[in-house]
């Protein structure tokens, strides 16, 4: 095969799309706290000096939305007035309304709470079984927030990007062919400080060292300044960054995002369970790359279709596969909530950095405890 390249970015958790994430997803956990079967879509969008955040909620409990909201931004280290945006001096303002009764009287039999379509993924690029180049973007930004915030480079500010184009050749990583990483940074610092900064503690400490050669190009702070950053440069809103959340575009995505959605939202919900089912078939070995579509209708418990597709890696037909998982796993709302224990207030840490290829961190579809009885079903 000839050699080809691909591309995935991520955001920092001070981006504005990801403030907004978080802010839907801390509404979402503060009701999974005192009531787990709340129903919740909530939305947030930021701009200078405010934060709108809306939706529909049924609860029986009460939540301090201001309260919440404001404990997110400064979380991700908007703390300062000086910068332009401030976690204690914005304006926040709620419509919260509950849900619709016309849904409502579908999710409550068990269906799912709207149609949809949802992919699951998981390759053998990385120990995770995630595609690199999203693993090393995620890599890039995570590092940023963590020299940010333990002072190792301390004129960063929390809004930044990272992106990471990786050469293949016959369907694997050769090398990193170019990264790009932004960072707000404080105005009275010199962009070459920040670039020098930045690819000593950041680009060469995440990267993997021999992923990186002397043809390499680094492009930090590409336009030679980033002062105005967050909510003040640019509005956010609540699933924008679709990819960055998955597989950095490295497979199809079904359109919904995650953020402010309990678990009956199958948006979410069945999108955690393809990617579960997907890690745990290609740990079993029956493929080195798998891919896995399931499609709802609304009100409706099962999936009106469940396909898969190996990328011509699998040890077995996809046909037998796709039998396979359908006798293992129940893909009904509530047996996705059931086996991935999904009604915890577990959402805000997935908001920033990917829901997926994050092992360790209490998140259930991450888990690869199925490997057995997949083998066994297959007969390998």
């Amino acid at each position: 095969m000839p050699r080809h390249l691909f591309t995935s970015e991520s955001v920092t958790e001070g981006h504005p799309d990801k403030l907004c994430d978080q802010m839907s997803d801390a509404v979402l956990d503060s009701i999974m706290e005192r009531d787990p079967f709340g129903r919740v879509a909530c939305e947030a969008i930021v701009t200078r000096g405010l934060i709108f955040v809306a939706g529909e909620i049924s609860t029986e409990c009460y939540v301090d939305i201001q309260d919440v909201v404001r404990n997110t931004i400064r979380d991700c280290g908007y703390t300062d007035p000086t910068t332009g945006f401030e976690y204690d001096s914005c304006a926040v303002i709620s419509s919260i309304q509950e849900q619709s009764g016309d849904i409502a009287q579908g999710v409550n039999i068990g269906g799912a709470g709207d149609q949809g379509i949802m992919y699951g993924f998981a390759c053998r690029e990385t120990k995770e079984l995630m595609p690199l180049p999203i693993s090393l973007a995620h890599k890039l930004s995570r590092r940023l927030a963590e020299v940010r915030k333990t002072n190792i480079v301390p004129f960063l500010r929390p809004d930044g990007k990272s992106q990471v184009t990786v050469e293949y050749e016959d369907h694997k990583p050769l090398r990193i062919e170019s990264v790009i990483v932004s960072s707000q940074h404080h105005p009275d610092v010199l962009i070459d400080k920040v670039r020098s900064a930045i690819l000593e503690n950041v680009i060469l400490y995440a990267l993997p060292k021999e992923m990186v050669d002397k043809n390499t190009k680094f492009f930090i702070n590409p336009t030679g300044r980033f002062v105005i950053g967050g909510p003040e440069g640019d509005t956010g809103l609540t699933g924008r960054k679709i990819e960055v959340d998955t597989y950095g575009g490295y497979c199809r995505h079904g359109g919904g995002c995650f953020s402010g959605k309990d678990p009956t939202k199958v948006d979410r919900s069945a999108t955690y369970m393809a990617r579960y089912v997907a890690k745990n078939v290609v740990a079993a070995g029956l493929a080195d790359t798998f891919e896995l579509q399931v499609a709802y209708g609304i009100g409706i418990a099962e999936p009106v279709a469940v396909t898969v597709d190996s990328h011509g890696t699998g040890r077995i037909p996809d046909a037998d596969v796709g039998r396979i998982i359908r006798e293992i796993f129940d893909f009904t709302p509530q047996g996705i909530i059931d086996r991935l224990e999904l009604r915890r207030p577990i959402f805000k840490k997935t908001a920033a950095y990917g829901h997926f290829g994050r092992e360790g961190e209490g998140f259930s579809w991450e888990l690869c405890d199925a490997v057995d009885i997949i083998k066994k079903e297959a007969k390998v």
